[in-house]
């Protein structure tokens, strides 16, 4: 798994990969409260497929909602 020639970049990425498959309920809590300090690609990067999906309908339900209170 390790090489020898890894970046750091590499072995914090492969750190974080490592760690969001141990422990995926965890890492979608530090990614709300990552909000504050990251940016969406982190948000959305630790969040996974099913968080990044319910993220983007709540999304399109809140603009659907503004557009309709806002006419």
């Amino acid at each position: 798994m390790m090489k020898v020639n890894e970046t750091p970049e590499q072995k914090r990425e492969r750190l974080r990969q490592e760690e969001l498959k141990r422990n995926p309920t965890g890492s979608m809590n530090d990614a709300l409260y990552r909000a504050n300090s990251g940016g969406l690609a982190d948000l959305v990067g630790s969040l996974g497929w099913k968080g990044t999906g319910i993220l983007i309908l709540v999304i399109i339900i809140g603009v659907i909602i503004a557009s309709i209170l806002f006419k």
